[in-house]
């Protein structure tokens, strides 16, 4: 995990404050518009998205700072972005212009600009005509890929992970109990039963991409393509693995959060959305233990509404964090939050927020690490070089009573 940066940090801790502040003044004057007037002022509103998107521009140093408090003693993986080195394009070999005439008007072009032209020079020289004076201008070609961000879900920063070098991991795991009875000082004791164990058992599912390249793009490319294929790789894998680990189906693959059954489930009590009163619920859903290591998940639409809900005393259930140099962030009823892509929006029978102690709840099980074969037999007679990544994980829950999901309805 990188290491934040001490300024950065101070700057979000001071704009996370005001703008939070700013937040709540606002939001209180918009519904107390709506009360009045049946409908917010358009400044006001506007307001409060712009509020709202400073909040969000802030978030991503909180996220940082979550991970890093949750992650404590575990190395997350880190994505490494490419940084290619390339030799600057050979322009101007052959048809350079040599003509005294062009060459002359080309430098006048150049010290005084186009518009000191008259329509002869300009005629002679034309800069999107290689044949005179395009060769001598080519354009910047920049050294660098654009590249969309890809959101990767968080899961593996708050649950638990491990290694292993076999196919599955077994775990024992108890499943019942006996109770404890009182007993009169010379009554007869019978035996207590009923102490049941199990066996948890998180199988390694495989990963894989395919990429062909040919070998005159390898020879050509002003970008080192397979260091370019080793990023967008680990890159993919990362999101692929995210998604099982929320929403996996466990058939070749982890199993999700939210399609385990024994997962419980709390009702927001409001039909496609919830309110302060389900969070509230959905806190005290697990049991104290986890309660206190717990932490929300949620998608950044569903925390955008969670910003704007308060308890009947007036609060808001979300918080600033103040501390964010000493690693406390922003937390929603006192615990901290993690953004996963993920996770349902708000919607009608939506599994959108997570609650719970996801360490002792959930198990990544990393069998093999990422590993790319370049294969330069196989597409040979096609003139391609094939590239094959494939890595081997696991996930599973593994103390369903740890999680608590929150679903939108009654």
């Amino acid at each position: 995990m990188a290491t934040l940066d001490n300024n950065e940090v101070k700057s979000a801790v001071e704009g996370l404050g005001k703008a939070f502040e700013e937040f709540k003044h606002t939001h209180q004057e918009e519904l107390k518009q709506i009360k009045e007037k049946g409908s917010a002022d358009v400044i006001t509103s506007e307001k409060l998205k712009r509020i709202e998107k400073s909040l969000d521009d802030l978030e991503d140093v909180n996220q940082a700072v979550t991970k890093q408090k949750l992650a404590q003693d575990e190395q997350k993986d880190q994505l490494n972005r490419i940084e290619t080195m390339i030799s600057r394009p050979d322009f101007g070999k052959g048809n350079i212009v040599t003509d005294t005439k062009e060459m002359e008007v080309y430098k006048k072009w150049l010290r005084e600009g186009k518009e000191s032209l008259g329509p002869d020079e300009v005629k002679v020289l034309t800069a999107s005509n290689d044949n005179t004076a395009g060769y001598l201008a080519p354009p910047e070609y920049v050294r660098e890929l654009i590249k969309g961000i890809t959101e990767i879900s968080p899961i593996r920063s708050i649950a638990r992970v491990r290694s292993t070098t076999n196919r599955s991991v077994q775990i024992p795991k108890r499943t019942s109990t006996f109770a404890a009875t009182f007993v009169a000082e010379q009554a007869t004791r019978s035996e207590t039963t009923g102490y049941q164990v199990g066996l948890e058992e998180i199988p390694t599912h495989e990963l894989y991409a395919l990429v062909d390249i040919s070998e005159q793009e390898l020879e050509d490319s002003v970008f080192n393509l397979e260091q370019e294929m080793s990023s967008e790789f680990a890159e993919q894998f990362a999101k692929a693995e995210g998604n099982a680990f929320v929403s996996g189906n466990s058939v070749g693959k982890p199993e999700g959060i939210v399609t385990n059954s024994s997962v419980g489930v709390t009702a927001s009590g409001v039909s496609a959305s919830l309110n302060a009163n389900s969070l509230i619920t959905l806190y005290h859903a697990v049991k104290p233990d986890y309660s206190r290591n717990g932490t929300f998940v949620m998608n950044r639409a569903t925390l955008a509404a969670v910003r704007k809900l308060q308890d009947g005393a007036g609060n808001y259930v979300f918080q600033a964090g103040f501390s964010l140099q000493v690693g406390v962030p922003n937390t929603i009823l006192g615990a901290p939050y993690v953004e996963a892509t993920d996770v349902a929006d708000l919607g009608s029978s939506a599994k959108s927020v997570y609650f719970g102690d996801f360490r002792r709840g959930y198990l990544i099980v990393d069998r093999t690490t990422l590993s790319v074969m370049r294969d330069p037999f196989t597409q040979a007679t096609s003139g391609n070089v094939r590239y094959i990544a494939r890595r081997r994980i696991g996930g599973q829950v593994i103390l369903p009573e740890a999680i608590q999901i929150l679903q939108c309805g009654s």
